[in-house]
């Protein structure tokens, strides 16, 4: 059974004239970073330039999005609110079984989609979170232009870097390459790709992935997160300082093998700068082997494990540190790149998937992905520099913030998509 309920606010035209626009975003919450916060700001960001946008999304985002909208309400956005019926997710806790129940939830999202063009007649379709290339949307079947993205998940750990994984690892690894390539012969993904007017992605791997299932259009995006005006402004707040005592190095994220936070504890500790710290800020399965890993590296009493803090106490933690760490094996949008560069701070990070396209040689150091070795060797090199040049730290800082204003506020990705969707209508009425 399919349970609707929809929030409506007035329409507003803007300079798309008088179209309407249709997205699905699995994931949109207002409160979130991430995936939820990619469906938000995305949303919030095309009715500026639309008269209408209507989201689908799941039930479970409602409070919150009634929430910021009974506060801040915008003109022209309307949600229509559903998920599966119990029997069909009672299975799915948190992130287990999510992708299964993703799947079966676009399936009905569909169903909910081709009444709602009924009645409202949409110009275009954009299907928006999650954004895997290796599964499908269902909204490519409505008669109108489809737009999907932006797109990941062609990005892959060397595997040169897989014997460093635990069992458990190693498993997600080898179901993750099995989920792709089961993906990449579902007739589903590849009609998706086929009827997509286009398709975004943030990074080349992706790309040659969509490429290979005959997508007609693909447009690179700089990245699938942004930094709203209101973020931007908060972080610009943080201090930036040439001195800092002791020197102070941080790693912020979920405690995942495939984040790489095992390869910024063995450079720091090869290294080996005098009087200077680690700081990790979050928590995950990973956490005890990396602990583990700072006692057998004799780097404990310097490597600091917070856990996971509130948002303002991991702002505070940044603002104490002077460079962040982010060695990522197969990162598809990383949001804490961007809050590191907003922060004023350099990024180091391996040259692979999103980071490797955030950061630039101006703005942090980007270490080739070889072997574990050599990448230890290569971030160790990039923490020296940092630390003994005071004046890099923040001319690498200063050039992060302009790229972040420049390149990854939402207004801009608005006016991306603005431009895109201009050029799909005109080439569907030609």
């Amino acid at each position: 059974m399919i349970v609707e309920q929809i929030h409506n606010n007035s329409s507003n035209s803007n300079n798309l004239e008088s179209s309407k626009v249709l997205i699905s975003a699995y994931a949109c919450r207002p409160d979130k970073g991430s995936e939820p916060g990619v469906g938000w700001n995305m949303a919030q960001e095309l009715v500026k330039h639309c008269k209408e946008v209507w989201v689908i999304t799941r039930t479970e985002n409602r409070s919150s999005i009634e929430t910021e909208l009974a506060k801040n309400p915008i003109p022209g956005l309307q949600f229509v609110y559903y998920d599966l019926p119990y029997w069909a997710r009672w299975w799915k806790k948190g992130e287990r079984g999510v992708h299964l129940h993703y799947y079966l939830w676009q399936i009905g999202a569909y169903l909910i989609a081709r009444k709602l063009h009924q009645k409202n007649s949409f110009n275009l379709v954009h299907h928006v979170t999650y954004g895997r290339y290796c599964a499908p949307s269902f909204l490519s079947f409505l008669p109108i232009p489809f737009v999907w993205g932006p797109v990941g998940g062609g990005e892959v750990a060397p595997s040169s870097f897989r014997s460093d994984f635990s069992l458990s690892g190693k498993a997600y690894e080898t179901l993750r390459d099995l989920s792709r390539w089961i993906g990449e012969r579902d007739p589903f993904v590849y009609v998706t790709a086929r009827r997509s007017a286009v398709a975004i992605v943030a990074t080349p791997e992706t790309s040659a992935c969509l490429s290979a299932l005959g997508t007609k259009r693909i447009e690179t995006i700089v990245g699938q997160t942004g930094i709203n005006q209101q973020e931007l402004a908060r972080f610009e707040k943080l201090a930036v300082s040439s001195v800092e005592t002791p020197v102070r190095f941080i790693s912020m994220g979920r405690l995942l093998h495939w984040k790489g936070f095992h390869l910024g504890l063995r450079a720091f500790a090869e290294a080996n700068l005098e009087g200077s710290e680690y700081w990790v800020v979050g928590d995950g399965p990973e956490r005890q082997r990396l602990e583990a890993l700072a006692s057998k590296l004799n780097i404990a009493d310097r490597v600091r494990f917070f856990g996971v803090l509130p948002r303002e106490e991991a702002l505070d933690k940044l603002e104490q540190c002077c460079a962040l760490i982010h060695p990522s094996l197969h990162d598809f949008s990383p949001t804490v790149c961007l809050e590191g560069m907003a922060a004023g701070r350099p990024v180091i990070c391996l040259d692979l998937g999103g980071p490797a396209i955030q950061i630039t040689q101006e703005t942090g150091f980007k270490i080739p992905a070889k072997t574990p070795e050599q990448a230890a060797s290569g971030i160790a090199e990039a923490m020296s520099k940092l630390a003994t040049n005071p004046e890099l730290r923040l001319r690498m800082g200063e050039a992060g913030r302009k790229r972040v204003r420049e390149s990854y506020s939402w207004e801009f990705k608005g006016q991306f998509l603005t431009r895109l969707y201009k050029e799909v209508l005109a080439q569907a009425r030609t």
